[in-house]
């Protein structure tokens, strides 16, 4: 199994934490495993060149490439962020903004929908679910099927601070999502509303109403 984690911040908090928890009950040594932290990346300038021309025509991609086609290759993909202001965090969200060229509405990659997803968010007080799904919603929207949300409130500003029993919750939620992925790998598929969005925007495509470019991919997947 090929697992990539994306760190939605450098410093190693909770949220990083709790990550680390799940890799415990998840990664073996007989998987494969890459970690990134996207605080690097630049912001997206809104050129529209991935969705007009071509993704690798991004004056960014020299940096977001290798995280880009590690995301391609695995089959299970986790992306962590810590809670700012209800959200996720700025760094993670520009990492997704260089991926808009990636949603079904222009050149979804076939092979997501046999991937699986996980969205990892911790916060003092209240957010974290908001941010999971923030996560899950571009995921869903890259194309995979199956995506979990592991976020909690662990009432600290840091992990040394956080009680023992909220860290033994956070490990058996850990666990079960471990157990339901090891189960799930390589038997995902898409659900009813991801296929009616994936017909859809075929519909759209063949009518010409998307971009020369996301036409083209279209027809050349044996799509349209």
């Amino acid at each position: 199994m090929k697992v990539v984690l994306l760190h939605g911040q450098k410093h190693h908090g909770s949220t990083w934490n709790t990550s680390q928890l799940l890799l415990k009950e998840l990664v073996t040594n007989q998987d494969t495993f890459r970690e990134f932290y996207v605080n690097d990346i630049p912001y997206c300038i809104g050129c529209y060149t991935c969705i007009l021309k071509e993704e690798e025509n991004c004056p960014h991609r020299e940096i977001t490439k290798e995280i880009i086609y590690f995301i391609e290759q695995a089959d299970v993909i986790i992306v962590d962020s810590p809670n700012y202001c209800m959200g996720m965090t700025g760094q993670l969200k520009t990492f997704f903004d260089h991926m808009a060229y990636r949603w079904f509405s222009h050149r979804p990659l076939g092979n997501m929908q046999h991937k699986i997803g996980v969205a990892i968010s911790t916060t003092a007080g209240m957010g974290a679910g908001s941010v999971t799904k923030q996560i899950k919603k571009q995921l869903f929207w890259w194309g995979i099927p199956r995506i979990y949300q592991l976020n909690a409130t662990v009432a600290a500003a840091n992990w040394n601070d956080v009680k023992p029993e909220t860290k033994e919750k956070i490990a058996k939620k850990s666990k079960r999502i471990a157990n339901k992925i090891r189960r799930k790998n390589g038997h995902v598929k898409r659900g009813f509303r991801q296929r009616v969005i994936f017909k859809l925007m075929g519909k759209m495509q063949k009518a010409g109403l998307s971009t020369p470019r996301d036409v083209a991919y279209w027809k050349e997947q044996g799509w349209i």
